[in-house]
C-alpha cells in the first residue's frame, strides 16, 4: 500500500496515532501571505517604470536569518491572486496562484518562519502531533480574527511592523474579502516578531517592498506537513508496518508537486525491487 495523502489529510494523521503507528514530529514553516501591486515588483526587478508588453510579470525569492531561523518567501505568484485554502469548517487558510497568462494587477507570496519542534513546548503535552494541534489553532485563529467566515484577517505591511491597527487595507484580489485584525497581537512572538525583522530587511535588500501598499493576510500555514510518517531508508518501507509505503508531502517526504511526484516514483520502483 502506497499511502500517498496531501499534507493536508489531517484524519490520516489521527488514525495512524489512534492505532499507535509510529509518527515523527518536524518542522514546517507558517507565516502570512504578502500582496502588493504588481508594480511595485516590476519596477523593481526590471528597474524601469512601465513594464513592457513582452516582460513577464516579475517575481522575486527573498530569505533572511533571523535569529538563528529562517524567514522566506514561498510558493510566489506573480500577477496572480491570493485564494482561500482551508480544508475544514472554522478554519482560514491562504494561499496563492498564478493563471497561465500571469496578468493580474497583483503579486503576492507566502512569507513564512521556520518552526521547530523545539518551538512548540507549550504544545508539548500533544506529543508529535504537537505542530499539528498548533497548525489547527492558528487556523482557527485566523477565522474568528477575520469574522468567522472564509475573510482572511489582514493589516498593512509597516502597520504590522509598527504594531498599528489599519484604519483602512489596500485593495486585494481575495475574493471573500479581508477584515482589518491586529495580526501583530494575534501572531505568537516566534513568528510575528521575526516576520517584523524580516520585512525590513527585505526592503533593504529589494527597494519598494517593505511598503504600506502591501497587505498581510493571515494564515499562510500549509507549506508542509509538521508530521512525517517513516521510513527505512533503502526499502522505502514502513518500519512498523509491513507493505506499507509511506509518500508524498503528507508523509513528509516531498515539499511541492514535482517533489512530490518524484518521491511516487521512488517508492513505485522500491516495490519492484522488493517484490
Amino acid at each position: 500500500m502506497i499511502l500517498a495523502t496531501g499534507h493536508s489529510a489531517r484524519d490520516i494523521y489521527y488514525l495512524l496515532n489512534k492505532h499507535k503507528i509510529i509518527l515523527e514530529a518536524k518542522s514546517f514553516a507558517l507565516g502570512v501571505r504578502v500582496e502588493h501591486p504588481q508594480p511595485i515588483i516590476d519596477a523593481e526587478q526590471y528597474r524601469c517604470d512601465v513594464r513592457s508588453r513582452y516582460l513577464p510579470a516579475a517575481s522575486y525569492k527573498l530569505v533572511q536569518q533571523v535569529n538563528g531561523k529562517g524567514v522566506f518567501s514561498f510558493c510566489m505568484c506573480p500577477g496572480g491572486q491570493i485564494v482561500p485554502s482551508a480544508t475544514a469548517p472554522g478554519e482560514v487558510v491562504v494561499n496563492g496562484m498564478s493563471a497561465s497568462t500571469r496578468s493580474s494587477r497583483y503579486a503576492n507570496s507566502g512569507i513564512v518562519v521556520s518552526i521547530e519542534p523545539e518551538d512548540l513546548k507549550a504544545y508539548a503535552k500533544y506529543g508529535e502531533l504537537a505542530g499539528l494541534v498548533f497548525q489547527q489553532e492558528m487556523e482557527k485563529m485566523a477565522w474568528v480574527a477575520g469574522g468567522k467566515s472564509q475573510a482572511s484577517p489582514a493589516q498593512r505591511m509597516v502597520d504590522f511592523t509598527n504594531n498599528k491597527l489599519s484604519t483602512h487595507l489596500n485593495e486585494c484580489s481575495y475574493i471573500p474579502g479581508i477584515n482589518s485584525a491586529p495580526l501583530h497581537e494575534l501572531l505568537p512572538p516566534v513568528i510575528g516578531d521575526r516576520l517584523k525583522i524580516g520585512f525590513k530587511a527585505f526592503g533593504r535588500k529589494m527597494k519598494g517592498y517593505y511598503t504600506n501598499q502591501a497587505n498581510i493576510l493571515g494564515v499562510e500555514s500549509r507549506t508542509s506537513s509538521p508530521l512525517r510518517i517513516p521510513r527505512n531508508d533503502e526499502s522505502l518501507n514502513h518500519p512498523q508496518v509491513l507493505n506499507l509505503y509511506p509518500c508524498g508531502e503528507g508523509a513528509g517526504y516531498a515539499g511541492g508537486i514535482v517533489s512530490a511526484a518524484i518521491d511516487g516514483e521512488r517508492c513505485a520502483e522500491a516495490i519492484k525491487n522488493t517484490f
